[in-house]
C-alpha cells in the first residue's frame, strides 16, 4: 500500500504540484441492531481506496480512486493536480505549511479483543438478552439495543518524506427502552443517547456492563410517564457526564475549529463567536474551565498515532483556567495563525478532503464528587443523558433538552422530573461552572457522528467530562 500511495504523489508532483500527500486506506465496519429480540439489521462492509491532495499556489486539488494499482494511483495523482491548477485561477496567496517532523512510523490502538473477530452468535445473544429484559418490564413498548466496530488501516505517504502506517480498532454500542403513555412517549438509553464508543475491541463492550443496567433503564423509562413537568425558572444545574460531554463539543469544540475561525468553513457548524486576536485573553469561562485537546488519551474515541497531514498527535491546551488559549489546527491554518500545528486534520475514508476535526476536546476534573456537588446544592436540578440539542451559527447561543432530571432540594436528590430542559450564552454558561467532579467520575464519552463539510464527512470525536454545576441557569424553557 506504500507503493501505490507513494505513485500517487508522484503522479501529482511530476503533474506540477509543489507538494502532495496521499492516502491508501482499507476500512471494516460491522453494525448489529435488535428490537424487541429480533436482529433487524447485520451488516458486513469493507471499502478500499486511494486519496491524493496536490497543492499548487493557492489551491489544494484532490482525487480520489477505487481502483488500488500503480496506475491508478499515479494517474489520481496527475488528476488532483490538475483540479488544483485549475482552482488557482481564483487569485490567493500561496498556502504555507507549518513544520512538522517528517518521520517514518507505525502505530496500532491497543486493544484485547479483535471485536471483528468475536462469534457473531455473542454479540447478537448479548443484544437480544438486554432487549428481552427491558421488555420485562411493564409499560416499555419498544426495546433496541446496538453494536458497531471499525477496523481501519492507513498508509500516508507526503512528499516531504513521510511514511507512516496505523491500524485504528474501534467498538461501542448502547441500547434504549421507550415506554408508552396515554399521550406521550419516553426513552432512556445507555450509556448514552446514542452509544458509547471508545478506540479498543471487545472489552470495551464487556466494560460497561449491558445486561446489569437495562432493568434500571426501562425501569426509569416507565417512571417518566407519570413524572411531573420541570418548570421554569432560574436555579443551579448540576450536568451528568455524558450531557457534560455533548455540552464541550457543540459549544466549544466547534468553536475553536481554526477552519471556522478564519472563515473557511461554515457548513452544518456554523462559524465561531470567537476571534483569532483574542486568543490568549479572551474569558471563555470560569477558573474551573480547563480544556485540552488531546488525541493521546487511552481509550478514548478520538485518539490516534498521528493525523491525515502527518503530524504526531499531541495534547493542545485550549482552555486555560477560563482563558481561551488553543485552537484545534491543520497545518495551512496554523501557519496562517502563526501558531504550531494540532495535528487535528482527518478525514472520513479514502475519499474525503481531510479537515480540521476535533480530537478528545475535554474538560479537566475537579476535586468534587456528583455526592459532594448534590450535598453542597441547596435548590437545583440535575440533569442526565442527551435528548435534543439546538445552537446557534456562532455556536453561542444554545437550548439542550435531556431525557431525565430530578430535583435537589437541601442536598439531596428528590422526585422525577420529565421533559428537562435548559438555555444559556457560552461564555456565561461557561463562567457560572463552580463546581466538577474528579478523577474517579472522569469518562472519555465518545461522539460517533460529528457531521461537518460538504460533501458530508463524519468523525469520530472524544471528550471528557465528569459531573459539574453551573450557577443561575435558565431550566425548563418550552419552544
Amino acid at each position: 500500500m506504500f507503493e501505490y500511495a507513494t505513485a500517487a504523489v508522484e503522479g501529482a508532483l511530476a503533474a506540477g504540484a509543489t507538494y502532495a500527500d496521499a492516502r491508501a486506506v482499507v476500512s471494516k465496519q460491522e453494525s448489529i441492531d435488535v428490537q424487541n429480540q429480533a436482529v433487524r439489521s447485520l451488516d458486513r462492509t469493507e471499502q478500499a481506496g486511494i486519496g491524493v491532495r496536490a497543492l499548487i499556489g493557492s489551491s489544494w486539488g484532490f482525487f480520489a480512486t477505487a481502483d488500488i494499482s500503480r496506475r491508478s494511483a499515479a494517474a489520481a495523482g496527475e488528476r488532483a493536480a490538475e483540479i488544483a491548477r485549475a482552482s488557482a485561477i481564483v487569485p490567493g496567496d500561496p498556502i504555507e505549511f507549518a513544520d512538522v517532523d517528517v518521520v517514518r512510523d507505525t502505530y496500532e490502538t491497543p486493544f484485547v479483543e479483535d471485536p471483528l473477530t468475536i462469534p457473531l452468535s455473542e454479540k447478537v445473544d448479548l443484544l437480544i438478552g438486554v432487549t428481552k429484559t427491558m421488555q420485562g418490564v411493564d409499560g416499555i413498548a419498544i426495546a433496541t439495543g446496538n453494536l458497531t466496530f471499525y477496523d481501519t488501516n492507513k498508509w500516508f505517504v507526503s512528499s516531504q518524506g513521510h511514511r507512516i502506517h496505523q491500524h485504528l480498532v474501534e467498538s461501542g454500542g448502547g441500547f434504549d427502552a421507550t415506554a408508552l403513555g396515554e399521550r406521550e412517549s419516553q426513552r432512556r438509553s445507555y450509556p448514552q443517547s446514542f452509544g458509547q464508543y471508545e478506540t479498543g475491541g471487545y472489552e470495551v463492550i464487556r466494560k460497561w456492563d449491558f445486561a446489569a443496567n437495562a432493568g434500571r433503564v426501562a425501569e426509569e423509562a416507565v417512571a417518566l410517564l407519570t413524572a411531573d413537568e420541570l418548570d421554569e425558572r432560574e436555579t443551579d444545574l448540576i450536568l451528568e457526564g455524558s450531557q457534560l460531554a455533548l455540552q464541550i463539543h457543540e459549544s466549544v469544540g466547534h468553536a475553536i475549529e481554526l477552519d471556522r475561525i478564519l472563515g473557511w468553513e461554515a457548513a452544518f457548524a456554523g462559524t465561531s463567536h470567537l476571534q483569532l486576536p483574542k486568543l490568549g485573553s479572551f474569558r471563555f469561562g470560569s477558573d474551573l474551565m480547563n480544556i485540552t485537546a488531546d488525541a493521546t488519551l487511552p481509550g478514548a474515541l478520538g485518539t490516534f498515532g498521528y493525523d491525515d497531514e502527518g503530524t504526531k498527535a499531541q495534547r493542545v491546551p485550549i482552555v486555560d483556567h477560563g482563558t481561551w488559549v488553543g485552537v484545534l489546527s491543520g497545518r495551512d491554518s496554523a501557519a496562517i495563525a502563526g501558531l504550531p500545528p494540532g495535528g487535528m486534520v482527518r478525514g472520513d475514508g479514502y475519499n474525503r478532503l481531510p479537515m480540521v476535526r476535533m480530537t478528545n476536546v475535554g474538560l479537566l476534573p475537579g476535586d468534587s464528587s456528583l455526592d459532594e456537588i448534590i450535598a453542597d446544592t441547596k435548590d437545583g436540578v440535575y440533569m442526565a443523558t442527551n435528548r435534543s440539542w439546538s445552537i446557534d451559527d456562532k455556536r453561542l447561543n444554545f437550548q439542550f433538552g435531556t431525557e431525565i432530571a430530578w430535583e435537589i432540594k437541601n442536598g439531596k436528590r428528590g422526585r422525577m422530573l420529565k421533559n428537562p430542559t435548559y438555555t444559556g450564552i457560552g461564555p456565561v454558561f461557561w463562567g457560572s461552572l463552580d463546581r466538577l467532579a474528579g478523577d474517579d467520575e472522569w469518562i472519555h464519552w465518545g461522539t460517533p457522528n460529528c457531521g461537518k463539510g460538504q460533501p458530508i464527512q463524519v468523525a469520530h470525536t472524544g471528550h471528557s467530562a465528569g459531573p459539574g454545576r453551573f450557577k443561575n441557569v435558565r431550566v425548563g424553557v418550552r419552544g
